[in-house]
């Protein structure tokens, strides 16, 4: 059924359980103090640069992108390529431009981030209301696709199989994230980039060997393998020529992947400066590397597997690496062990990224939502959510919201969801990326932009997203029998990411007498948010706001 020989599904089902165990025992070792709020929210703080660096990068590469990505480079050859190429670089602007103006600025969530040059409890609703709308959908994106996955993996061929791996993950991974915190989920998402960086670096290797290292002859092998002839290693086959959509998606994936809240939330816990740039030079060098070895990877596929037995998988060719995995391990010595070293990192990737984003959004509704919101509305006066009450709050949300992925995930498991991974990147470039962009730098960005901003880019995200080729019109949309595709392009970020920013200027240019108020706030911030040092007289850091 996949290629995988008994020993090799054996090794990956024990595998699976001890990694599954280990990794709740880890959380419950290194889980928060019961009172400590702050070592919840930011746990991952004591570790140093390096450790820190492996746990953003394995916070950044989600399985959504490990296994789209391949699956991608596999059936369209360059603009897989491209993909990958830009996946990079998006750490890598969020490295030059945004990494240092988060950690100066600080905080827990994406809500702190805000309210610091806008302060209200609209802002902070407003936040928590764009966290969750784009980290659910690559939550239900992961889930729906791991009982297929693990289904594969373990030669299993049953409905009650698949939704039953479904709710075993999301039981998991809720588990990381209510008892683990922000130091338990780091931990194993560096045990997950160490293995995946592995697993990658033993194939990629192998694949090179059969070709001699030869990377014309893989390239040769590659092109026959994908059906698409010459036009598999020149841009366009994944956009049918339109350079316009290809933009629209490439630039969707630079500006959105890296503004995402559980990438973000890991550099606005950094101990000082100095530490998180070392922290994104580790990052981007883990990003780049496992990149280009997906890169060899993917092409290996379209070499050895082919086109159509890809597809036979999935459309979208999410099974590519593990397809490729059992061509070029089966019968020699150590088959299974580099089999089970895949497998191993593939459900460590969907363990690790989807309680990382679980715990965002938990940690957006207890602290954005809940303790500042919402708390104190009737009674002003009233005194602040104790820390203790907080992180129950936290932990109850990290319930809640894994509840929903996972439900939403088992009603979605029939249909093709990459979708929803697409519309999480294009909240992140239309809503997330110009208020943190303008919120940054912008002196006269007012309260009025930032909501303008974050109600605009994500609700137009909302509405072309239904129009794209990805939910109706094309074998590999969610609804493939159905067309009703009246947006030309496959991503919405060539509409709608200038719409957010075009809502950020005029909510803050047509209100002109809010200016100069954002002015003075921007002036006593900047040297915060620009130098990490708070101007003199100026009053200690609040979490709240």
């Amino acid at each position: 059924m996949n290629g995988f020989d008994e020993s090799a599904r054996s090794m990956s089902l024990v595998a699976f359980m001890a990694v599954g165990t280990l990794a709740l025992l880890l959380c419950v070792l290194v889980g928060p103090d019961r009172d400590d709020l702050d070592e919840f929210y930011t746990g991952s703080r004591t570790l140093s640069p390096r450790r820190a660096g492996f746990a953003l990068a394995g916070d950044y590469l989600s399985a959504a992108t490990v296994l789209g990505t391949t699956g991608i480079i596999a059936l369209t050859g360059y603009d897989g390529m491209i993909l990958a190429l830009s996946i990079t670089l998006s750490l890598v602007l969020l490295m030059f431009l945004l990494a240092e103006p988060l950690r100066n600025v600080g905080g827990f969530t994406m809500g702190d981030v805000f309210v610091r040059r806008a302060p209200g409890r609209a802002v902070r609703i407003a936040a928590c209301a764009t966290t969750i709308a784009a980290l659910i959908p690559m939550m239900v994106v992961q889930l729906a696709s791991s009982g297929d996955l693990l289904a594969f993996i373990l030669g299993f061929d049953s409905s009650l199989f698949r939704t039953g791996a479904i709710i075993g993950l999301g039981t998991l991974m809720i588990g990381y994230a209510a008892i683990g915190g922000m130091r338990g989920t780091a931990l194993i998402q560096i045990v997950k980039t160490v293995v995946l960086l592995v697993a990658s670096f033993t194939i990629a290797v192998m694949v090179m060997n059969r070709f001699g290292w030869d990377i014309d002859a893989l390239l040769s092998a590659a092109r026959q393998g994908s059906g698409a002839g010459a036009a598999y290693l020149r841009s366009g086959l994944q956009f049918n020529g339109s350079g316009l959509d290809m933009v629209s998606s490439e630039l969707t994936v630079v500006l959105g992947a890296a503004c995402l809240p559980h990438v973000t939330m890991r550099l606005t816990s950094a101990r000082s400066s100095q530490v998180v740039r070392r922290t994104l030079s580790w990052a981007v060098a883990v990003v780049a590397g496992i990149c280009l070895l997906l890169v060899v990877i993917g092409f290996g596929t379209a070499a050895f597997v082919g086109h159509e037995r890809v597809t036979a998988a999935g459309a979208s060719g999410n099974s590519a690496i593990l397809q490729i995995t059992g061509a070029v391990a089966s019968g020699g010595r150590f088959g299974a062990l580099v089999v089970t070293t895949m497998t191993t990192a593939i459900f460590l990737t969907l363990l690790a990224s989807v309680a990382g984003m679980i715990l965002a959004c938990a940690n957006s509704l207890a602290h954005d939502l809940f303790a500042h919101g919402l708390h104190g509305v009737r009674d002003p006066a009233r005194k602040p959510l104790p820390g203790l009450s907080e992180m129950r709050a936290a932990q109850m949300s990290a319930i809640v919201v894994g509840i929903l992925a996972t439900s939403l995930a088992v009603g979605a498991r029939h249909w093709n969801v990459q979708a929803l991974a697409t519309l999480s990147f294009c909240v992140g470039a239309s809503a997330l990326a110009p208020a943190l962009i303008y919120s940054m730098f912008w002196r006269r960005f007012t309260r009025t932009g930032l909501l303008s901003t974050l109600i605009v880019g994500t609700a137009s995200v909302m509405v072309l997203i239904t129009g794209t080729n990805l939910v109706s019109g094309s074998p590999s949309s969610v609804f493939p029998d159905l067309d009703f595709n009246w947006f030309p392009y496959t991503t919405t970020g060539l509409v709608s990411i200038p719409a957010g920013f075009l809502a950020g200027w005029l909510g803050t240019v047509l209100p002109r007498h809010a200016a100069p108020v954002a002015r003075r706030l921007y002036q006593g911030e900047e040297p915060r948010i620009l130098a990490g040092a708070a101007p003199v007289g100026a009053a200690p850091v609040s979490r709240g706001g």
